[in-house]
């Protein structure tokens, strides 16, 4: 459990240096983020380098006792790479080269930049490979952000057809996989086929599709044409990628196996700003964030690789969403312990001091411009000084888990069948129920061992195939799926035998219709003679196993076969409460609600409670101590942004 800091030397005078790095170790900090926005210093023209001012800045951080993190440079090619090769820039949908100015300006699939990338990233490595301070790389920095992950160029189209070459073999494969025969979309040859984009109504679906896959496959190698750099001339050391957070244009699970820390951005403000939740939720939450926002992502990430991290926490305002509120006193340290609670090796903060100029001058750091240390910095010398108290917080397999799906957020992205839900927000409803009635949860792949899991969640899992339902059966676990759920095949058709294809084997449900409706259009489910609302999705459906649940016309709405369990809507939050909990009952899987602004989360040893309200919340009818003496951080009155944890099995504290 380590904290660091993201800093950018280049930045400032270099008569700053050293009291930056005096005033990190004194904060607490142990390692600190540098170079992966410096192209342009470390190289001003082609091939002439200049380590100078980084060999200086290694030198520094590591002579105050810091460990440094090292970013690829990629991010950010410099003005005379591009000037020298136009070719390397992305394209729009329409064709037009997206211009420098900002980042992120380059094109995946141009073999120019592939082999420029490969070219700085044996420089920068070569040199700072084997130095005692470098004890990790970062990879480039945020994969796909800014609408990125896409590109049109001439480049992008020629890999594209390839990509589809190797996948389908033979033209007519691909015709009878998309059903091309529709609108007479038909090709002869795969010269024939373009990116999807600029059509005059939408795109082919099953077109959509596969770019998304080809898309992602293609940030994943080039990904790893870096690590592989890496891992020759800089043996012994971790190599991590900075992911977003809901990001799901990037199959993180499989960039995350070329990596040892798979570690993301957490702004949860900010992010509060831009998303989805309603208007009181927002207001609710200004300051503090969604209660399940980070955790979520905890999770996504903990899965993707054998170790994770927090590269960015937001310590104040920052500059780029709808509206920038400050956080809340006490939730920075709230969201660093709530990360380590969910086992990341360190979190870092961004930034160490707030820079004057450019396009984040607004974006607070832990200084500010004129090097006045900000008030956050008190709570990071507290986490540092309770870090030291504590052994490191071991973590168990949970009992519930909840499988995502890139694939499936991607069909959901291209036909999401109305306007109403985003392709996260089924997994989310989910996970922020489960978190509500105090349950641990997994985030798991389609390739995931299930075994030891008691409850597996679906989450209109809507490409799905045999073999993942037999893993699942295998597993010995409950299952609950919902909506959509096998709703289409790997190749985003309806399934021959109808939704929800071969998971009809197991639950004993077909799918005659599907309907989406608007908010206002709330429908009732009746379950033993109680009623809860659902809306947005309902399905009418055909079954030979149990219903549990009806539909106000008498229509089944929850049905159980053995022990798969299927949804054929989408419930509100009090509905999905209940089924969950009904499904835990039945699993001898104690739950409580804490309500919506209380999150636990249980390590090995020790139990956490997080308190995103803006009231205390007395702990002592939630299952925790009585006794204040008893608790190892906070106490039983869990005050407005505060952090209590106490052992739940024998632990050591280190004095």
């Amino acid at each position: 459990m380590k904290l660091g800091v993201c800093y950018y030397p280049e930045h400032w005078p270099e008569t700053d240096w050293a009291s930056d790095a005096r005033m990190m170790k004194a904060m607490g900090l142990t390692h600190v983020r540098i170079g992966e926005f410096a192209w342009s210093r470390i190289e001003p023209e082609q091939g002439r380098y200049d380590w100078g001012w980084l060999d200086r800045a290694i030198d520094c951080l590591h002579g105050a006792g810091l460990e440094v993190t090292l970013g690829t440079p990629t991010a950010t090619p410099p003005k005379w790479l591009v000037d020298a090769y136009p070719e390397i820039l992305p394209y729009d949908e329409h064709g037009h080269p997206r211009r420098f100015g900002s980042r992120r300006h380059y094109c995946f699939s141009s073999p120019v930049y592939w082999r420029e990338s490969a070219r700085i990233v044996e420089a920068i490595v070569g040199r700072y490979g084997r130095h005692p301070a470098v004890t990790m790389w970062q990879t480039d920095n945020e994969y796909g952000h800014h609408g990125s992950d896409e590109s049109f160029s001439p480049a992008a189209k020629e890999a594209f057809r390839l990509w589809l070459e190797q996948r389908y073999g033979e033209v007519e494969r691909l015709n009878e996989a998309w059903g091309t025969v529709f609108w007479s979309q038909t090709y002869r040859s795969f010269a024939e086929i373009d990116p999807p984009a600029a059509t005059v109504t939408e795109p082919h679906p099953s077109h959509r599709l596969d770019w998304r896959r080809f898309c992602s496959d293609q940030m994943c190698r080039y990904n790893e044409m870096q690590v592989a750099i890496i891992r020759e001339r800089s043996p012994g050391r971790s190599v991590t990628h900075n992911f977003i957070g809901d990001f799901t244009r990037l199959d993180h699970a499989k960039m995350g196996r070329a990596l040892d820390i798979a570690s993301w951005d957490s702004y949860p403000i900010g992010l509060l700003s831009e998303g989805p939740a309603s208007h009181e939720k927002k207001q609710s939450w200004l300051t503090r964030g969604d209660p399940d926002f980070a955790g979520f992502n905890h999770d996504v990430f903990r899965a993707c690789s054998p170790k994770w991290a927090v590269m960015e926490q937001q310590p104040g305002p920052v500059n780029w969403a709808r509206y920038n509120p400050a956080p809340a006193k006490g939730m920075v340290r709230l969201w660093t312990w709530e990360a380590l609670a969910h086992g990341a090796e360190f979190v870092s903060y961004f930034r160490w001091r707030q820079v004057p100029f450019a396009q984040e001058q607004m974006h607070a750091g832990l200084l500010a411009p004129d090097r006045t240390v900000q008030p956050v910095a008190g709570e990071i010398e507290t986490i540092a000084s309770e870090i030291a108290r504590l052994e490191p917080l071991a973590q168990e397999k949970a009992e519930v888990a909840i499988l995502l799906s890139y694939e499936s957020l991607w069909q959901h992205e291209i036909q999401p069948q109305g306007n109403r839900s985003g392709p996260l927000r089924p997994a989310r409803d989910l996970y922020t129920a489960c978190r509500r009635l105090g349950l641990n949860v997994d985030i798991v792949f389609p390739d995931s061992e299930l075994t030891g899991y008691r409850l597996v969640l679906l989450p209109a899992v809507t490409i799905l195939d045999e073999a993942l339902c037999e893993k699942l059966d295998r597993s010995g676990a409950m299952v609950l799926a919902t909506a959509l759920t096998g709703a289409r095949t790997v190749s985003g058709r309806l399934p021959h035998n109808l939704p929800p294809g071969p998971l009809q084997r197991w639950t004993g449900v077909k799918v005659m219709s599907f309907e989406s409706l608007p908010g206002f259009a709330e429908f009732d489910v009746t379950i033993e003679g109680k009623s809860w609302k659902a809306s947005m999705w309902r399905e009418a459906i055909e079954t030979q196993g149990d219903v549990i649940g009806n539909f106000a016309d008498g229509a089944p709405a929850f049905v159980r076969q053995g022990r798969f369990h299927y949804l054929a809507c989408w419930p509100g939050e009090d509905l999905l409460l209940e089924i969950l909990s009904r499904l835990c009952l039945q699993n001898e899987m104690p739950v409580i609600d804490l309500g919506p602004d209380l999150r636990m989360r249980s390590t090995a040893r020790v139990k956490f409670a997080f308190n995103y309200g803006s009231a205390p919340i007395d702990l002592g009818g939630k299952g925790a101590p009585q006794e204040d003496n008893a608790y190892l951080l906070g106490g039983r009155m869990l005050t407005p942004s505060g952090v209590s944890a106490w052992p739940i099995r024998p632990i050591l504290e280190r004095h």
